[in-house]
Protein backbone atom coordinates (compact mmCIF):
# COMPACT_ATOMS: atom_id res chain seq x y z
CA UNK A 1 0.00 0.00 0.00
CA UNK A 2 3.09 2.16 0.69
CA UNK A 3 4.40 1.58 -2.32
CA UNK A 4 1.46 2.33 -4.39
CA UNK A 5 0.54 5.89 -2.28
CA UNK A 6 4.28 6.85 -3.17
CA UNK A 7 4.08 5.75 -7.00
CA UNK A 8 0.77 8.20 -7.64
CA UNK A 9 1.13 10.75 -9.85
CA UNK A 10 1.29 14.21 -8.21
CA UNK A 11 -2.01 16.21 -7.60
CA UNK A 12 -2.47 19.68 -8.60
CA UNK A 13 -3.87 22.63 -6.56
CA UNK A 14 -7.48 22.00 -6.18
CA UNK A 15 -9.93 19.42 -8.00
CA UNK A 16 -9.04 21.21 -11.42
CA UNK A 17 -5.93 19.85 -13.62
CA UNK A 18 -3.76 21.78 -16.17
CA UNK A 19 -4.76 22.63 -19.46
CA UNK A 20 -4.10 20.43 -22.30
CA UNK A 21 -1.94 23.44 -24.30
CA UNK A 22 0.34 24.09 -21.58
CA UNK A 23 3.20 21.57 -23.35
CA UNK A 24 5.96 21.15 -21.01
CA UNK A 25 9.57 22.62 -22.01
CA UNK A 26 7.46 26.35 -21.98
CA UNK A 27 10.44 27.78 -20.12
CA UNK A 28 10.34 30.21 -16.74
CA UNK A 29 9.83 33.43 -19.13
CA UNK A 30 6.20 32.26 -19.46
CA UNK A 31 5.71 31.30 -15.83
CA UNK A 32 7.18 34.54 -14.50
CA UNK A 33 4.90 36.26 -16.76
CA UNK A 34 1.76 34.43 -16.26
CA UNK A 35 2.03 34.56 -12.19
CA UNK A 36 1.45 38.73 -12.56
CA UNK A 37 -0.69 38.28 -14.75
CA UNK A 38 -3.07 36.20 -12.49
CA UNK A 39 -2.41 38.61 -9.61
CA UNK A 40 -3.59 41.37 -11.35
CA UNK A 41 -6.76 39.75 -12.91
CA UNK A 42 -7.44 38.49 -9.52
CA UNK A 43 -7.10 41.79 -8.09
CA UNK A 44 -9.61 43.17 -10.85
CA UNK A 45 -12.28 40.62 -10.76
CA UNK A 46 -12.75 39.68 -6.84
CA UNK A 47 -15.14 42.96 -6.15
CA UNK A 48 -16.61 41.66 -9.91
CA UNK A 49 -17.80 38.51 -8.30
CA UNK A 50 -18.11 39.41 -4.99
CA UNK A 51 -20.57 41.97 -6.04
CA UNK A 52 -22.06 39.10 -8.67
CA UNK A 53 -22.61 36.97 -5.74
CA UNK A 54 -24.38 39.83 -4.00
CA UNK A 55 -26.84 40.43 -6.90
CA UNK A 56 -27.44 36.93 -7.35
CA UNK A 57 -28.34 36.11 -3.47
CA UNK A 58 -30.58 39.89 -3.88
CA UNK A 59 -32.34 38.28 -6.64
CA UNK A 60 -33.21 35.29 -5.24
CA UNK A 61 -34.62 36.89 -2.02
CA UNK A 62 -36.98 40.10 -3.90
CA UNK A 63 -38.17 36.76 -6.12
CA UNK A 64 -39.16 34.73 -3.34
CA UNK A 65 -40.19 37.15 -0.52
CA UNK A 66 -41.90 40.16 -2.98
CA UNK A 67 -42.33 38.91 -6.22
CA UNK A 68 -44.09 35.31 -6.00
CA UNK A 69 -46.21 36.56 -3.16
CA UNK A 70 -47.33 39.61 -5.39
CA UNK A 71 -47.37 37.49 -8.33
CA UNK A 72 -50.17 34.66 -5.99
CA UNK A 73 -51.87 37.47 -4.72
CA UNK A 74 -52.28 38.92 -8.60
CA UNK A 75 -53.27 35.74 -9.49
CA UNK A 76 -56.24 35.09 -6.94
CA UNK A 77 -57.27 38.22 -7.40
CA UNK A 78 -57.83 37.51 -10.97
CA UNK A 79 -59.21 34.24 -10.74
CA UNK A 80 -61.36 34.98 -7.83
CA UNK A 81 -62.37 38.70 -7.76
CA UNK A 82 -61.90 40.26 -11.41
CA UNK A 83 -62.69 37.25 -13.39
CA UNK A 84 -66.07 36.29 -11.92
CA UNK A 85 -67.36 40.40 -11.29
CA UNK A 86 -66.65 40.98 -15.41
CA UNK A 87 -68.19 37.92 -16.57
CA UNK A 88 -71.61 38.78 -14.80
CA UNK A 89 -71.01 42.31 -15.53
CA UNK A 90 -70.51 41.12 -19.29
CA UNK A 91 -73.24 39.17 -19.28
CA UNK A 92 -75.46 41.21 -17.38
CA UNK A 93 -74.97 44.35 -20.25
CA UNK A 94 -74.38 42.39 -23.32
CA UNK A 95 -76.08 38.82 -23.29
CA UNK A 96 -78.99 38.62 -21.04
CA UNK A 97 -80.80 41.65 -22.21
CA UNK A 98 -79.89 40.61 -25.83
CA UNK A 99 -81.07 37.22 -25.11
CA UNK A 100 -84.14 37.89 -23.82
CA UNK A 101 -84.99 40.61 -26.74
CA UNK A 102 -84.43 38.27 -28.96
CA UNK A 103 -86.28 35.17 -27.11
CA UNK A 104 -89.28 37.18 -25.90
CA UNK A 105 -89.77 40.12 -28.24
CA UNK A 106 -87.90 39.04 -31.98
CA UNK A 107 -89.15 35.31 -32.30
CA UNK A 108 -92.55 35.62 -30.95
CA UNK A 109 -93.40 38.80 -33.30
CA UNK A 110 -91.49 37.65 -36.43
CA UNK A 111 -93.16 34.40 -35.91
CA UNK A 112 -96.73 35.46 -35.20
CA UNK A 113 -96.69 38.38 -37.59
CA UNK A 114 -94.31 37.55 -40.34
CA UNK A 115 -93.79 34.02 -40.82
CA UNK A 116 -97.40 32.27 -40.13
CA UNK A 117 -98.98 34.54 -42.65
CA UNK A 118 -96.35 34.44 -44.90
CA UNK A 119 -96.46 30.36 -44.68
CA UNK A 120 -100.43 30.32 -45.29
CA UNK A 121 -100.52 33.16 -48.00
CA UNK A 122 -97.87 30.51 -49.66
CA UNK A 123 -99.88 27.50 -49.13
CA UNK A 124 -103.29 28.70 -49.64
CA UNK A 125 -103.12 31.44 -52.42
CA UNK A 126 -99.48 31.04 -54.08
CA UNK A 127 -99.23 27.80 -54.78
CA UNK A 128 -102.42 26.80 -56.19
CA UNK A 129 -101.87 30.03 -58.53
CA UNK A 130 -98.71 28.96 -59.59
CA UNK A 131 -99.51 25.47 -60.58
CA UNK A 132 -102.13 26.96 -62.76
CA UNK A 133 -100.27 29.60 -64.72
CA UNK A 134 -97.83 26.30 -65.16
CA UNK A 135 -100.27 23.94 -66.59
CA UNK A 136 -102.01 27.15 -68.76
CA UNK A 137 -98.27 28.26 -69.93
CA UNK A 138 -97.58 24.29 -70.63
CA UNK A 139 -100.44 23.23 -72.74
CA UNK A 140 -101.25 26.71 -74.23
CA UNK A 141 -97.79 27.88 -75.11
CA UNK A 142 -94.43 25.31 -74.92
CA UNK A 143 -96.66 22.78 -76.61
CA UNK A 144 -97.73 24.79 -79.85
CA UNK A 145 -93.92 26.14 -79.91
CA UNK A 146 -92.63 22.68 -79.42
CA UNK A 147 -94.16 21.02 -82.15
CA UNK A 148 -93.26 23.72 -84.46
CA UNK A 149 -89.55 23.68 -83.41
CA UNK A 150 -89.35 20.13 -83.92
CA UNK A 151 -91.67 19.69 -87.26
CA UNK A 152 -90.28 23.10 -88.69
CA UNK A 153 -87.46 25.23 -87.69
CA UNK A 154 -84.81 22.13 -87.19
CA UNK A 155 -85.41 20.78 -90.98
CA UNK A 156 -85.48 23.96 -92.42
CA UNK A 157 -82.04 25.48 -90.33
CA UNK A 158 -80.11 22.12 -91.11
CA UNK A 159 -80.59 22.87 -94.82
CA UNK A 160 -79.27 26.52 -94.62
CA UNK A 161 -76.16 25.44 -92.37
CA UNK A 162 -75.31 23.23 -95.15
CA UNK A 163 -76.00 25.78 -97.75
CA UNK A 164 -73.94 28.53 -95.86
CA UNK A 165 -71.59 26.49 -95.04
CA UNK A 166 -70.50 25.34 -98.56
CA UNK A 167 -70.61 28.78 -99.85
CA UNK A 168 -68.26 30.23 -96.78
CA UNK A 169 -65.90 27.05 -98.24
CA UNK A 170 -66.05 28.06 -101.28
CA UNK A 171 -65.51 31.87 -101.26
CA UNK A 172 -63.12 32.37 -98.37
CA UNK A 173 -61.24 28.56 -97.64
CA UNK A 174 -60.11 27.07 -101.15
CA UNK A 175 -58.83 29.79 -102.82
CA UNK A 176 -56.75 31.06 -100.21
CA UNK A 177 -55.61 27.19 -99.82
CA UNK A 178 -54.78 26.86 -103.53
CA UNK A 179 -52.67 30.17 -103.52
CA UNK A 180 -50.87 28.89 -100.28
CA UNK A 181 -50.10 25.47 -102.23
CA UNK A 182 -49.52 26.34 -105.68
CA UNK A 183 -47.85 29.95 -105.69
CA UNK A 184 -46.46 30.61 -101.84
CA UNK A 185 -44.65 27.52 -101.00
CA UNK A 186 -43.25 27.20 -104.46
CA UNK A 187 -41.65 30.73 -104.81
CA UNK A 188 -40.26 30.68 -101.03
CA UNK A 189 -38.81 27.30 -101.34
CA UNK A 190 -36.92 27.74 -104.62
CA UNK A 191 -36.29 31.34 -104.55
CA UNK A 192 -35.45 31.90 -100.52
CA UNK A 193 -34.31 28.44 -98.59
CA UNK A 194 -32.46 26.90 -101.21
CA UNK A 195 -30.25 29.29 -102.05
CA UNK A 196 -29.92 30.24 -97.98
CA UNK A 197 -28.67 26.65 -97.24
CA UNK A 198 -26.26 26.82 -100.06
CA UNK A 199 -24.81 29.56 -99.09
CA UNK A 200 -24.70 28.53 -95.15
CA UNK A 201 -23.16 25.09 -96.01
CA UNK A 202 -20.62 26.49 -98.96
CA UNK A 203 -19.36 29.69 -97.20
CA UNK A 204 -20.47 30.35 -93.47
CA UNK A 205 -19.88 27.25 -91.96
CA UNK A 206 -15.82 27.01 -93.17
CA UNK A 207 -15.45 30.52 -92.10
CA UNK A 208 -17.43 30.09 -88.87
CA UNK A 209 -14.47 26.74 -88.30
CA UNK A 210 -11.34 29.18 -89.54
CA UNK A 211 -12.53 31.84 -86.83
CA UNK A 212 -13.33 29.26 -83.70
CA UNK A 213 -9.57 27.68 -84.70
CA UNK A 214 -7.79 31.42 -84.19
CA UNK A 215 -9.75 32.47 -80.95
CA UNK A 216 -9.15 29.05 -79.39
CA UNK A 217 -4.98 29.79 -80.35
CA UNK A 218 -5.48 33.23 -79.00
CA UNK A 219 -7.07 32.33 -76.16
CA UNK A 220 -4.57 29.62 -74.91
CA UNK A 221 -1.97 32.17 -75.06
CA UNK A 222 -3.97 34.27 -73.03
CA UNK A 223 -4.51 31.95 -70.46
CA UNK A 224 -1.24 30.69 -69.88
CA UNK A 225 0.23 34.47 -69.66
CA UNK A 226 -2.84 34.98 -66.98
CA UNK A 227 -1.98 32.13 -65.34
CA UNK A 228 1.84 33.43 -64.99
CA UNK A 229 0.74 36.49 -63.79
CA UNK A 230 -1.45 35.18 -61.22
CA UNK A 231 1.00 32.87 -59.88
CA UNK A 232 3.49 35.72 -59.37
CA UNK A 233 1.15 37.92 -57.52
CA UNK A 234 -0.10 34.75 -55.18
CA UNK A 235 3.37 33.66 -54.22
CA UNK A 236 4.36 37.36 -53.68
CA UNK A 237 0.81 37.72 -51.57
CA UNK A 238 1.58 33.89 -49.62
CA UNK A 239 5.46 35.59 -48.57
CA UNK A 240 4.79 39.38 -47.98
CA UNK A 241 1.43 39.16 -45.86
CA UNK A 242 0.47 35.99 -44.97
CA UNK A 243 3.11 34.25 -43.90
CA UNK A 244 4.53 37.09 -41.50
CA UNK A 245 0.57 37.52 -40.51
CA UNK A 246 0.33 33.98 -39.38
CA UNK A 247 3.96 33.60 -37.39
CA UNK A 248 2.46 36.87 -35.66
CA UNK A 249 -0.77 35.00 -34.56
CA UNK A 250 1.03 31.80 -34.05
CA UNK A 251 3.81 33.09 -31.90
CA UNK A 252 2.48 36.31 -30.09
CA UNK A 253 -1.25 36.67 -30.42
CA UNK A 254 -2.64 33.72 -29.81
CA UNK A 255 -0.47 32.77 -26.28
CA UNK A 256 -1.37 36.29 -25.40
CA UNK A 257 -5.33 35.54 -25.61
CA UNK A 258 -4.73 32.15 -24.09
CA UNK A 259 -3.06 33.24 -21.19
CA UNK A 260 -5.37 35.93 -20.13
CA UNK A 261 -8.30 33.59 -21.03
CA UNK A 262 -7.01 31.05 -18.33
CA UNK A 263 -6.04 33.74 -16.12
CA UNK A 264 -9.41 35.22 -15.99
CA UNK A 265 -11.10 31.82 -15.68
CA UNK A 266 -8.43 31.09 -12.82
CA UNK A 267 -9.53 34.29 -10.95
CA UNK A 268 -12.98 34.21 -11.60
CA UNK A 269 -12.74 30.57 -9.65
CA UNK A 270 -10.85 31.94 -6.94
CA UNK A 271 -12.76 34.91 -6.66
CA UNK A 272 -16.55 32.20 -6.31
CA UNK A 273 -14.48 30.57 -3.62
CA UNK A 274 -13.60 33.92 -1.99
CA UNK A 275 -17.12 35.09 -2.17
CA UNK A 276 -18.80 31.95 -0.88
CA UNK A 277 -16.65 32.36 1.97
CA UNK A 278 -17.63 35.21 2.68
CA UNK A 279 -21.07 34.65 1.96
CA UNK A 280 -21.20 31.54 4.11
CA UNK A 281 -19.45 34.00 7.32
CA UNK A 282 -22.19 36.59 6.51
CA UNK A 283 -24.88 33.91 6.61
CA UNK A 284 -23.46 32.32 10.15
CA UNK A 285 -23.90 35.79 11.47
CA UNK A 286 -27.07 36.59 10.36
CA UNK A 287 -28.76 33.50 11.82
CA UNK A 288 -26.86 33.88 15.69
CA UNK A 289 -27.62 37.15 15.31
CA UNK A 290 -31.35 37.18 14.14
CA UNK A 291 -32.51 34.23 13.10
CA UNK A 292 -32.02 31.81 16.26
CA UNK A 293 -33.60 34.79 18.42
CA UNK A 294 -36.72 34.98 15.85
CA UNK A 295 -37.13 31.58 15.96
CA UNK A 296 -37.36 30.82 19.88
CA UNK A 297 -39.67 34.25 19.94
CA UNK A 298 -41.93 31.92 17.68
CA UNK A 299 -41.67 29.25 19.18
CA UNK A 300 -41.97 29.98 22.84
CA UNK A 301 -44.57 33.47 22.63
CA UNK A 302 -45.86 33.21 19.09
CA UNK A 303 -46.96 29.44 18.75
CA UNK A 304 -48.54 29.11 22.09
CA UNK A 305 -50.52 32.44 21.78
CA UNK A 306 -51.92 31.51 18.46
CA UNK A 307 -53.00 28.61 19.62
CA UNK A 308 -54.93 29.70 22.48
CA UNK A 309 -56.53 32.08 20.23
CA UNK A 310 -57.25 29.17 17.67
CA UNK A 311 -58.55 27.26 20.47
CA UNK A 312 -60.25 29.66 22.52
CA UNK A 313 -61.69 32.29 19.58
CA UNK A 314 -61.56 31.35 16.12
CA UNK A 315 -62.99 27.58 16.16
CA UNK A 316 -65.80 28.35 18.47
CA UNK A 317 -66.86 31.82 16.26
CA UNK A 318 -66.07 29.35 13.14
CA UNK A 319 -68.61 26.66 14.63
CA UNK A 320 -71.53 29.71 15.36
CA UNK A 321 -71.33 31.04 11.64
CA UNK A 322 -71.40 27.65 10.28
CA UNK A 323 -74.44 27.05 12.39
CA UNK A 324 -76.18 29.95 11.96
CA UNK A 325 -75.43 30.33 8.02
CA UNK A 326 -77.48 26.50 8.55
CA UNK A 327 -79.97 27.82 10.18
CA UNK A 328 -80.76 30.93 7.56
CA UNK A 329 -80.70 28.61 4.34
CA UNK A 330 -82.78 26.57 6.27
CA UNK A 331 -85.04 29.39 6.68
CA UNK A 332 -84.52 30.81 3.10
CA UNK A 333 -85.39 27.18 1.85
CA UNK A 334 -88.90 26.74 3.61
CA UNK A 335 -89.49 30.93 2.49
CA UNK A 336 -89.02 29.73 -0.96
CA UNK A 337 -91.47 26.62 -0.66
CA UNK A 338 -94.35 28.30 1.03
CA UNK A 339 -94.15 31.31 -1.81
CA UNK A 340 -94.18 28.26 -4.25
CA UNK A 341 -96.95 26.83 -3.21
CA UNK A 342 -99.21 29.69 -2.83
CA UNK A 343 -98.12 30.85 -6.15
CA UNK A 344 -99.51 27.63 -7.25
CA UNK A 345 -102.51 27.68 -4.73
CA UNK A 346 -103.21 31.29 -6.75
CA UNK A 347 -102.51 30.00 -10.16
CA UNK A 348 -105.33 27.08 -9.33
CA UNK A 349 -107.92 29.30 -8.19
CA UNK A 350 -107.68 31.35 -11.30
CA UNK A 351 -107.09 29.01 -14.33
CA UNK A 352 -108.04 25.47 -12.77
CA UNK A 353 -106.25 22.76 -12.83
CA UNK A 354 -105.22 19.07 -11.64
CA UNK A 355 -106.25 18.39 -7.48
CA UNK A 356 -103.34 18.62 -5.17
CA UNK A 357 -101.80 15.16 -4.81
CA UNK A 358 -103.00 13.03 -2.00
CA UNK A 359 -99.49 12.76 0.86
CA UNK A 360 -97.73 9.73 0.03
CA UNK A 361 -98.87 9.63 -3.44
CA UNK A 362 -95.91 9.65 -6.10
CA UNK A 363 -96.37 12.87 -8.66
CA UNK A 364 -96.62 12.06 -12.27
CA UNK A 365 -96.33 14.85 -14.27
CA UNK A 366 -96.67 14.89 -18.33
CA UNK A 367 -95.32 16.40 -21.19
CA UNK A 368 -96.89 19.54 -22.25
CA UNK A 369 -97.18 19.73 -26.21
CA UNK A 370 -96.64 23.33 -27.71
CA UNK A 371 -99.46 23.46 -30.49
CA UNK A 372 -101.80 21.42 -32.25
CA UNK A 373 -101.27 17.32 -31.81
CA UNK A 374 -98.55 17.24 -34.43
CA UNK A 375 -96.14 19.08 -32.90
CA UNK A 376 -93.30 17.86 -31.09
CA UNK A 377 -93.31 16.79 -27.33
CA UNK A 378 -91.23 18.68 -24.90
CA UNK A 379 -90.35 15.20 -23.09
CA UNK A 380 -90.37 12.55 -25.60
CA UNK A 381 -91.81 9.27 -24.96
CA UNK A 382 -93.98 10.65 -21.35
CA UNK A 383 -98.35 11.25 -22.78
CA UNK A 384 -99.06 14.86 -23.26
CA UNK A 385 -100.73 17.05 -20.57
CA UNK A 386 -103.63 19.55 -21.44
CA UNK A 387 -102.28 23.33 -22.30
CA UNK A 388 -103.13 26.15 -19.63
CA UNK A 389 -104.22 29.53 -21.63
CA UNK A 390 -105.16 32.30 -20.34
CA UNK A 391 -107.65 33.35 -22.94
CA UNK A 392 -109.70 29.54 -23.24
CA UNK A 393 -110.99 28.22 -20.07
CA UNK A 394 -111.37 24.28 -20.29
Amino acid sequence: MADMEFEKSPQTYGSHQAPAHYQPGEGCLTTIVRVPVRIVVLLVVVPVRMIWDLLVVCGLALDRLLLRPVGRGLVWLYERVLAPVALFVGMALFVWPWVALWRYVVVPVVTYGLVVPVVWIYRQLLTPLGHGIAWLVENLLLAPARWIYRRLLTPVGHGIAVVLGLLGMALFVWPWVALWRYMVVPVVTYGLVVPVVWIYRQLLTPLGHGIAWLLTVTGRGIAAVCRGVWTAVAWLFVTLLVTPAAWVYRHILAPVGREIADAFAFAWRIAGYISHAVGRALKWLAWNLVGRPVRWFYQVVCTPVGHALRDGIWRPAKKAAVEAGRAARAALRSARETVRQARRDAWRALVGGPDAPTPGEPVVRRARRLGDAQQTQTVPGAPAEPEISLHKRG
